[in-house]
């Protein structure tokens, strides 16, 4: 079965009822997953970050940086791995990147994955003055990063899904990662591409390690789900969940009740998946309430 780890709540619109997230807030679901049993905690990488794109209304969101905070996590836990999901390649130069990465290493006494993606949010990069290029610069300035991380002792894991994206996976990663919506009819067609890549490489492709988040909702049985889906509506901001039902949110994601999640758990580990990684709210780096988080555990761990 595969190791469980949690998306940490890390921006303004994580957690409800909150209109700017305490740090104390991330710390406190992070000891709770440790004591839980979750195998890791994550954190995104954006400067700031819009849900527009999900339904919500426009407007700029902070979120915590992951490198500052995985440090900060790194001397409240002891136990779990701490990874990043994903880092923008082109925030910081690569040598910088690379020397932050193994003093948080060495901070997280080896339990560190670097997980680094090429980059999506166009308006942080303006913000940032740095040059949002085409999907193909954008690619190789992951490779670049991905270069400078090599020889390290961080496993390096890079997060996405289309074909060139793949292709630098087989050649430059310890593993792959995507996220947060996939059927494994889906997953497995994007797997005989990584699989082809790895074969113009020379590669085995077993030696990638697969990391897939998805977003989870359990319940203790149908009623409870249905109850626990009526809640996670009610505590998205306004547009994200909406008119959804919980048939259409079943598809895609991790969610059902216990006995349905571990079938489906035990499904992704037959493709290859070695680490699950969920997001308990609406949206991404969100949750919703803790006992959903106790839940989880104890269906999957």
């Amino acid at each position: 079965m595969a190791t469980v780890g949690l998306a940490l709540p890390q921006y303004d619109y994580s957690v409800p009822g909150t209109s700017r997230l305490a740090w104390s807030t991330v710390q406190e679901w992070a000891q709770r997953a440790e004591q839980l049993g979750f195998g890791s905690l994550w954190m995104a990488d954006h400067l700031f970050l819009s849900i527009e794109k999900y339904g919500a209304a426009p407007g700029d969101h902070f979120g915590y940086d992951p490198i500052v905070g995985l440090a900060a996590l790194a001397r409240t836990t002891s136990r779990v791995q701490l990874g990043t999901l994903v880092l923008c390649a082109q925030l910081r130069p690569p040598k910088v990147l690379a020397h932050q990465l193994e003093t948080l290493h060495d901070l997280a006494a080896g339990r560190f994955i670097a997980g680094v993606g090429a980059g999506w949010f166009e308006p942080e990069y303006r913000a940032a003055g740095i040059p949002f290029g085409s999907p193909a610069l954008r690619l190789a300035q992951l490779v670049e990063v991905l270069e400078a991380l090599a020889g390290g002792p961080t496993p390096r894991w890079v997060g996405g899904r289309g074909d060139r994206l793949l292709d630098v996976v087989a050649g430059h990663a310890e593993g792959w990662n995507a996220v947060w919506s996939w059927t494994p009819e889906a997953y497995l067609e994007r797997l005989e591409v990584l699989e082809r890549a790895c074969e113009r490489r020379d590669r085995d492709p077993s030696t990638v390690t697969r990391s897939l988040g998805l977003y989870a909702l359990v319940g203790e049985d149908e009623a409870d789900l249905h109850r626990r889906f009526r809640r996670l509506q009610e505590l998205a901001p306004p547009g994200v969940v909406g008119a959804t039902t919980l048939e259409e949110w079943r598809t895609g994601r991790l969610v059902g009740t216990v006995e349905q999640v571990r079938e489906q758990a035990a499904r992704w580990s037959s493709l290859g998946v070695s680490t699950l990684i969920a997001g308990l709210g609406a949206l991404p780096f969100s949750v919703t309430d803790p006992d959903d988080l106790d839940l989880l555990a104890s269906a999957l761990l």
